[in-house]
């Protein structure tokens, strides 16, 4: 068996009020998840950061947060929206910088159509990049300013290695690959792409955050680990051999309150702690 550092949970602001002394007892890694929408990054910030802030107070956990991701295409091809689509990443990194956060997760552009199109249209990979590259520059910049490192997360990436080419061309320490081990899942199981071992073997060095969640390859989950047909001992083992550090967050959908004794099962089977 393989044995990993402990396991963190991405949580809104409910929740890791509820868990925060076992979060706290054990230095838990926590991603912050309230800060997904236009509402919250835009109109909602200052009274969401205000509530967090007591929370926060003493912390000893690695933090970060999902950055705004609904409608926030980072490879659209029309510059005047990208142009906001980087600002919506920017306002993302100054609640990351207020809350003292390392991490910010970011939803990679890459779809099962591209993959099966990728030889048929030869402008498409060049076109995708490129649109990706300059909407993720500024952010990138700016992230490295501030200590943080941006997580480029599978959504409906059907090529495991389209999203990791990406992250190798940037060539930044500010920017990682992050694995979303329900949405590899689904990938497997609706567009036949390869299973979530292969997304992370494909990562490689560049593993930065793993979103950890079971499924059944049919749709998005967020089960806690071991309600789904996901292969743990074998995912954990997959993330040792990458020779990477990642952040390990379990991300469930509900029941946050039965995080303790989700973990309590992966510690019993000596896969982590």
């Amino acid at each position: 068996m393989t044995t990993l550092p402990r396991l963190g949970a991405a949580l809104k602001h409910d929740a890791f009020a509820l868990l925060q002394t076992w979060m706290r007892d054990h230095d838990r890694a926590l991603e912050i998840q309230d800060f997904v929408t236009f509402q919250a990054i835009v109109h909602d910030r200052e009274a969401l950061l205000s509530a967090y802030k007591p929370l926060l107070d003493g912390y000893h956990g690695p933090v970060g947060i999902h950055g705004p991701f609904l409608g926030l295409d980072i490879s659209n091809p029309d510059p005047e929206l990208r142009a906001i689509i980087t600002q919506r990443l920017l306002q993302g990194l100054e609640v990351a910088e207020s809350l003292s956060g390392t991490h910010m997760v970011v939803h990679s552009p890459f779809t099962f159509w591209h993959r099966l199109n990728d030889q048929n249209y030869e402008w498409l990979r060049q076109s995708l990049f490129e649109a990706s590259l300059e909407c993720l520059a500024p952010v990138v910049n700016r992230a490295r300013d501030i200590g943080c490192v941006l997580m480029l997360e599978n959504i409906d990436d059907a090529d495991p290695f389209m999203r990791v080419d990406l992250v190798r061309e940037v060539g930044s320490d500010h920017l990682k690959t992050s694995i979303d081990t329900g949405h590899a899942q689904l990938a497997n199981g609706q567009y036949k792409a390869p299973p979530v071992t292969d997304f992370i073997a494909a990562a490689g060095d560049t593993l930065g955050h793993v979103h950890l969640q079971d499924a059944d390859g049919y749709a998005d989950r967020h089960w806690h680990p071991g309600e789904g047909t996901l292969p743990w001992p074998a995912i954990f083992d997959a993330i040792a051999r990458t020779g990477a550090n990642p952040r390990l967050l379990i991300e469930p959908r509900d029941r946050e309150h039965l995080l303790p004794q989700t973990v309590a099962l992966l510690e019993a089977r000596q896969i982590a702690c």
